[in-house]
């Protein structure tokens, strides 16, 4: 959920909070430290979430912001839907750090984003910064860092309901009381549809159906003054999430409940200040079918049937009064993973496994950092800084024991990894230079780095006949990375242009090996039909390109009308030696050379208006080895709301107007998924102030 389709004005309420203000958007919400200073000399994007999308679909109409899987949540497995920027992904876990009010918001075993638990919360708006390195939010920004921020609305009641193609329902419920001088928020959400067949027609077989999803969340959020300048954030939430790929035994189940509570002071004179405590607990399940080759029969080959995690973590920054024309931020922060993956898998029957396996492990890091910015003139800013953490990866183990005769019982692999922890230096810096009176000159170079997920560590996988064994041994990925940029901004103009170059140095990755049929170790029986992968450090991985966003308001023309118009060219090569040298000179898998959005929106303040969207994504690779490529896609979305009256809103939405085939991967038999078809959607909100 996020603010009301046909209304920004809630955001006058936020008294408590930071509002940024912006010519070409609604109001930005700011729930932490009011924006530094230095953030001027990094590449931003700021978006207005609206209920009219998913907070995932939203951000896809980002240029350069991507996910593993072209599939959204409704359709993907949730395991495969990391989020990263610039061409580097290649990979499920997220290279993009992506927080939630200053929360880290990656799954604490895997990396990914379960997208659907944030459809039950109202969200303002988020902010997307390209670019390594982000010190303040910690560890794990490799290409960036996503902000979301959420609302406070006053009070107000709001209740949206829409029936969709395929059976699909989608409601909310959104619930805001001003209790004393604090701002109380209930938000929810539910979903469900009985889904499209995934498989492209012309390669569907018996075994083929329609993948139904079921999602629903629920949110609560306070927020309260404790003085003059100090606030109180506290915030709880719970998810739930159930998919199926679109054939028996392809069954998943995600679910998770986060809290954090969160305290800002906001002095205007003195010292400000900051301090986040937060927990994560997730647990989800996947079942992996093996298909025949012609599509009428499936037998269950493996089965994730219980992986619980924890994160836990801490975070706190001040910024100390130093000067009208300096800026210094202080802090430093702390997070913990936990996790187990319990797997059966050699079924000799669909409901009979010969073998089980339990492997996990904990990993930890934390550090400090230092940050400062200056107003070197009325033209010049200036920031850098750097952090210092510490890593490392503990109690890791696997273990397989066999189920059945003729030795039920026994242990076959009972192996306790040895601990690693190390130490890691990473740091930004950059100016903004303001060359004329609405031109703004930037500049950056970062580095910095990512721990490998408990995922990437000890879970081995399946997609269709190909199997990828996990990697114990994994070393964190590092980045280096410099860019250069032009903003012009003006009422009723916004351009940007930057261009980046990315090296991304032990690049985790899938890498092929062999092919079935055969034994591997850590995945066990593969078939002709299909390859072994295990994950491994690339050399490095270069990304370099450019990236155009603008905005037009044109008000003065046609009231509340505005276009928005985005592309980003990425040239991306790996560069690897040894067992991967087979990929040397290859472009990373699941990376498109182009990306394209554009979208027109005229709505007024009572929610009437229209809105058509395109997005083009370009071709890419399917595997490490570029032999399987997925075709290039341009989709249309749309939207038409029409206000009753001030209470109640009619709304006729689409996706994807021409039912164009969105390809998301092409197995090693040549069997093409696709993504949502075209779906047509009617709805009513209605809102009681």
């Amino acid at each position: 959920m996020s603010v009301p389709a046909w209304g920004q004005d809630q955001v006058d309420g936020a008294e408590n909070e930071k509002v940024l203000a912006s010519p070409l958007l609604p109001p930005i919400i700011v729930t932490g430290l009011p924006e530094s200073m230095g953030d001027s000399a990094y590449s931003a994007t700021d978006i207005a979430m609206d209920s009219s999308q998913t907070v995932e679909n939203a951000l896809r109409n980002i240029p350069g912001l991507q996910q593993f899987r072209r599939s959204d949540a409704r359709s993907a497995n949730p395991t495969s839907q990391g989020i990263t920027l610039r061409g580097l992904g290649g990979n499920a876990s997220s290279r993009a750090l992506l927080i939630l009010d200053g929360v880290p918001q990656a799954d604490p075993f895997g990396g990914w984003v379960a997208w659907p638990g944030y459809d039950a919360l109202a969200l303002s708006s988020a902010r997307i910064t390209r670019g390594g390195g982000s010190g303040a939010n910690g560890q794990g920004a490799i290409s960036g860092t996503i902000e979301l921020f959420s609302d406070d609305i006053g009070d107000l009641i709001e209740l949206g309901a829409a029936y969709g193609s395929r059976n699909s329902v989608d409601a909310d419920l959104i619930i805001g009381r001003e209790l004393g001088q604090g701002q109380l928020t209930i938000s929810a959400n539910y979903a469900r549809g009985d889904g499209f067949i995934p498989i492209i027609e012309g390669q569907r077989g018996s075994v083929d159906r329609q993948a139904e999803y079921e999602q629903a969340g629920i949110a609560v959020r306070f927020v309260a003054p404790l003085s003059d300048n100090t606030e109180l954030q506290a915030n709880v939430r719970a998810f739930t999430d159930d998919r199926e790929r679109g054939f028996e035994f392809s069954d998943n189940h995600n679910d998770g409940a986060d809290a954090s509570i969160h305290l800002v002071n906001r002095s205007e004179t003195g010292w400000q200040w900051s301090a986040l405590a937060y927990v994560q607990i997730r647990n989800f399940d996947v079942s992996f079918g093996g298909v025949a080759n012609d599509r009428n029969s499936v037998n269950r080959v493996f089965e994730q049937f219980n992986v619980p995690s924890t994160g836990l973590g801490a975070r706190f920054e001040v910024r100390p009064p130093v000067g009208d024309n300096i800026e210094l931020r202080i802090g430093g922060d702390w997070r913990r993973t936990e996790g187990t993956t319990n797997e059966n898998f050699f079924f000799a029957d669909n409901d009979t496994p010969r073998r089980s396996r339990r492997a996990g492990g904990n990993t930890a890091t934390y550090g400090g950092f230092v940050e400062a910015s200056l107003q070197a003139s009325d033209a010049l800013v200036l920031t850098g800084g750097g952090r210092l953490d510490f890593w490392s990866i503990d109690d890791g183990f696997r273990k397989e024991i066999e189920l059945i005769n003729p030795f039920p019982g026994s242990v076959r692999t009972d192996v306790q990894f040895a601990n690693r922890s190390g130490t890691e230096f990473t740091g930004r810096g950059g100016f903004a230079y303001d060359i004329a009176d609405k031109l703004t000159f930037r500049g950056a170079a970062y580095l910095g780095w990512r721990l490998p997920t408990l995922n990437e560590l000890f879970r081995p996988f399946r997609v269709g006949p190909d199997a990828t064994a996990a990697n114990e041994l994994l070393e964190p990925e590092r980045i280096k990375g410099a860019e250069l940029g032009l903003d012009w901004k003006s009422d009723n103009i916004s351009i940007g242009l930057t261009a980046f170059y990315n090296e991304l140095d032990n690049a985790v990755a899938n890498v092929t090996l062999d092919s079935g049929p055969g034994l591997f170790p850590g995945v066990g029986f593969v078939s002709g039909a299909g390859v072994f992968r295990q994950r491994q450090n690339l050399d490095n991985i270069t990304s370099k390109g450019i990236e155009i966003d603008t905005e037009f308001d044109l008000s003065k023309l046609v009231e509340n009308l505005s276009i928005r118009a985005a592309y980003a060219y990425v040239d991306a090569e790996v560069n690897s030696s040894g067992a991967a040298a087979g990929v040397d000179g290859l472009r990373p898998a699941q990376i498109p050379k182009h990306n394209a959005s554009a979208s027109v929106r005229w709505q007024q303040a009572d929610g009437t208006g229209a809105a058509v969207s395109l997005r083009y994504i370009g071709s890419q690779f399917e595997d490490d080895q570029n032999s399987r490529s997925l075709d290039n896609a341009l989709t249309i979305n749309g939207r038409l709301g029409f206000a009753v009256n001030e209470s109640l809103l009619v709304e006729g939405r689409v996706e994807n107007l021409f039912d164009t085939r969105i390809e998301t991967a092409i197995s090693s038999n040549g069997i093409v998924e696709r993504a949502f078809p075209r779906t047509f959607w009617i709805g009513l909100r209605a809102k009681i102030e």
